[in-house]
Parts: structure tokens; C-alpha cells; sequence
């Protein structure tokens, strides 16, 4: 009697896998493979993520647990965790890589009429931050970070529509945050919003010549000068200046030459002064503060990778075999946010996922199981949830 698939099973079906096995082929993934092709080990991967496996060995012993099960999982056979661990150590990263550049390009455009708070503009907003990882430099000797520790740096480009990521970079600890502006290819009236370890004033005017729009936070020895105090036109709002500038620093004059703009805004919240700095002198003050708000995001964002999906114990410590971790991690959250996108959930996409996790073993459709929602309970419908801020 057919009682219907896994919900892990129809999670999968949401990995593009004829693209995926382009991939493969592209970098030879499953050349002389003989027990764990590369689809196999991202269905390990991916059930390890949305299950909250600890480690490989975790991964191994629930899937021999229930081998009567793997072939309705979609599982070819279970390996050992010796033989995950290989495969970690040798296939090419790239192949998670480009599955994942492939899924924040479709899932992106499933969010991209999603709405900010406080926002009126239509533009692209984008958040740049990054998150630090710790791990032992004995093990992982090529991520150096600082003061001789161990840490490899997930830097991430985020899509503040519906906190999907744009872009991702896995590097070592010692990689500083500014050396990304340099990697990123600006997008026309696009707005980017970051703190101020991206100051870098050559870069920024790279942006501000190709037409993209930035905030930021001024340095503490930033010096300029005040050129034209502009109108604040809401008395009420927390502006306190909003004024052009010009810098009159020897270097930064010379990699910035043009004007900017300087705005200082009280912080109810935490009783405090904020100053900002911009390229862009159309958008309103209250709402560029409100943009170098939702920078926040990103945190969550973090927060909720941390939290949510496995990256407490990497499961590996060479180069290639973190960035393989990582990239699974970041997979498992696109599919997550296009089964809430796909299906309309009513939940978050943390309560989308708990759903599944819960739920991974059993027999039940999954978009009733995301879309039957209890009437007692309050969801928020955004992608950010202020309660994880409550550990920061």
C-alpha cells in the first residue's frame, strides 16, 4: 500500500538536478567513483543540514538506522563516515558552489517584490557583511585569522527583498572585509549598505562611478568639510544634520573626489548618535537611516545559519572539504525558501524549516504540512525575526 513519499523526499525534488549533473560533468565529480557519487553525497549533506546532524558520523548512523527506508529517501546506498569524509576532503567544492550560485539566482527572483519596512524606493538593496567561524588552526592551518587562532569567513552579499543572498565568499580569518568591494561588480542604482570596515574611498568611488548607490559609517579620522547644510524637511524625525560634504584628507581627497553626503540621526533605542555617509542626495534622510537599519538583516541572517543549520562542528578541516560544508549549509537554506516561496507558507522560513526537520521521516504531503497553520499562532511573515537579536 503506497502511504506516499518522505517529506524528505519531496524536499529534494526541489534540487535542480539536471543542472546539477551539468555541474558534475563540468568538473568531473563522479570520475572513477564507485560507493558515493556526487548527487548521493549531497542528499547526505543536505539530510544532515535539515535533520541537525551533528557531524558525519551522526549522518551515517541515522541513515543505517533506517536502511530499509533509503531508497524511498532517494538514497543509492549509505556510506560510512569515513567514506563522507573522503569525499569531502577530494571532490571539487566548486560543484556545491555552482548549485548554490544556481539556486540564489532562481530563489532571488522568487523575493524580489517582498517589502521593507520604512521603505518606499523600488531599488535593489543590498546588505555586505561578514561572519566569523572559529575552528583550530592545528587542524585547519590554511585558515589563518587573527592573533594566530583559526577562523574562515563566510563574506555574503545579501538581497535585503527577502534576506536571500546575492553572492558568497569563503575565505580565511586574515581576509579583510574591504578587499570584497574589489570583487564585486557594482549594479546601477542599486543601494549598498555596510559598516564601516568597507570604507575603502577608492572602491567607493568605483561604485559611485558606475551609478550604484552606498551608506555607510564614517571612520573616527575621517576629515572633511561641511559645503551645504540641506533642509530637513520632517522637523519631527530623529535627523539631526543632513549636510553635503567633501573630504580634505591628503589620500582620501585623491580616491574620493567628489561630494558626499553626511547625515546624523539620534537612536532612541540605545540613546545614541549615529552618523552615516552616502553617495546619494535624492533619497530622503529618514529613509536612508532606515536603510543602514535593515542592515541589521544580515545579522539574522547569520544568526539563523548558525542556529538553524549545521555549522557549529565543521565536518571536515581542509580547504576544500569547509567549503563543501559551507556551501551544503547555504543549498539547504535556498531549498528551504523556495519550498515557503513555491508553496506560500504562511511561516517563516525558520519555521518552515523546523517543520521539516521534525518532519523529514514521515510520510505526509509537504505543503500541507507548511501550509496548515493554527490560528493560535502568530507568524511572522518576514524572512528577518527580531527575537534572535535577544543573544547578540
Amino acid at each position: 500500500m503506497n502511504q506516499g513519499k518522505f517529506v524528505f523526499s519531496q524536499v529534494m525534488e526541489f534540487i535542480p538536478r539536471y543542472q546539477f549533473d551539468k555541474i558534475v560533468k563540468r568538473y568531473k565529480g563522479d570520475w572513477h567513483t564507485k560507493n558515493l557519487n556526487s548527487y548521493n553525497h549531497l542528499l547526505h549533506l543536505l539530510f544532515g543540514q535539515l535533520t541537525g546532524c551533528d557531524s558525519l558520523r551522526d549522518i551515517c548512523l541515522c541513515l543505517e538506522a533506517h536502511s530499509r527506508m533509503l531508497y524511498h529517501l532517494g538514497f543509492r546506498k549509505s556510506v560510512s563516515h569515513t567514506s563522507l569524509s573522503r569525499a569531502n576532503e577530494n571532490r571539487d567544492y566548486r560543484i556545491f558552489e555552482g548549485l548554490g550560485c544556481l539556486l540564489m539566482e532562481q530563489v532571488r527572483d522568487l523575493y524580489s517584490n517582498a517589502k521593507l519596512s520604512d521603505i518606499t524606493m523600488d531599488n535593489v538593496i543590498y546588505a555586505l557583511d561578514s561572519t566569523t567561524i572559529s575552528t583550530s588552526i592545528k587542524l585547519a592551518a590554511w585558515a589563518l585569522g587573527k592573533y594566530g587562532k583559526g577562523a574562515v569567513k563566510m563574506h555574503t552579499l545579501l538581497d535585503l527583498r527577502g534576506s536571500i543572498p546575492a553572492n558568497i565568499h569563503i575565505t580565511d580569518g586574515k581576509w579583510h572585509d574591504s578587499n570584497e568591494l574589489d570583487r564585486l561588480s557594482p549594479e546601477p542604482y542599486a543601494f549598498y549598505v555596510m559598516d564601516k570596515a568597507y570604507v575603502d574611498f577608492k572602491a567607493l568611488f568605483t561604485f559611485h562611478q558606475a551609478k550604484s548607490f552606498w551608506v555607510s559609517r564614517p571612520k573616527g579620522n575621517m576629515r572633511f568639510v561641511t559645503l551645504k547644510q540641506m533642509e530637513i524637511l520632517d522637523e519631527k524625525s530623529r535627523i539631526l544634520e543632513d549636510s553635503q560634504i567633501r573630504l580634505t584628507g591628503y589620500k582620501s581627497s585623491r580616491l574620493y573626489p567628489d561630494n558626499m553626503r553626511f547625515i546624523r540621526v539620534y537612536d532612541p533605542d540605545n540613546d545614541d548618535i549615529i552618523d552615516l555617509i552616502s553617495n546619494n542626495f535624492e533619497v530622503g534622510a529618514t529613509e536612508i537611516s532606515a536603510l543602514y537599519r535593515h542592515r541589521w538583516d544580515i545579522e539574522v541572517f547569520f544568526k539563523w545559519i548558525k542556529q538553524n543549520i549545521t555549522v557549529k562542528a565543521l565536518w571536515g578541516y581542509s580547504e576544500n572539504a569547509v567549503k563543501v560544508h559551507l556551501w551544503a549549509a547555504i543549498i539547504a537554506y535556498l531549498t528551504v525558501a523556495r519550498i515557503k516561496a513555491d508553496y506560500k507558507s504562511p511561516y517563516s522560513i525558520t519555521e518552515v524549516a523546523t517543520l521539516i526537520r521534525i518532519s523529514a521521516m514521515e510520510r505526509t504531503d509537504l505543503r500541507t504540512l507548511i501550509t496548515k497553520q493554527d490560528d493560535s499562532i502568530i507568524s511572522n511573515q518576514n524572512v528577518k525575526e527580531r527575537t534572535l537579536f535577544d543573544d547578540i
